[in-house]
């Protein structure tokens, strides 16, 4: 299995300042999230549930990602507030961002760092 040692490694200089600005911010959503290797990408889970991961983009940057789990979950009855519309909504259950360097990441933290973690509030409030 692959480490996050692994894919950080396999990083430029200016992704890896990026990634590791993100993996903070999924990492201060919640006490108990432990960071792990899914999708070959760092995922923030509770238990066996992923709810936050980051992932690379194909023409550059770091994408985070919103999510309830691997496996789809009922969507009846889940809503989730993003007001300032940092995200991209494809489902009710799954926000997509994508950041194109640090800058970006700088300029929105505060408000990334509060969705993230009213996200992980609302994944457990069920």
């Amino acid at each position: 299995m692959r480490s996050i040692e692994d894919f950080r490694s396999g990083l430029d200089a200016e992704t890896l300042e990026t990634v590791d600005r993100l993996r903070s911010i999924a990492a201060a959503a919640h006490p108990d999230l432990v960071e792990r290797i899914k999708w070959n990408a760092p995922s923030f889970a509770l238990g066996e549930d992923d709810l936050i991961t980051l992932g690379l983009e194909r023409r550059g940057g770091v994408r985070l990602v919103l999510h309830r789990g691997a496996r789809p979950k009922n969507p009846a009855g889940f809503a989730f507030d993003d007001p300032a519309g940092l995200a991209r909504w494809p489902a009710v259950d799954r926000g997509v961002m994508v950041f194109n360097d640090l800058a970006a990441v700088e300029a929105a933290e505060t408000a990334v760092g509060d969705l993230c973690a009213r996200w992980v509030a609302r994944v457990l409030a069920g």
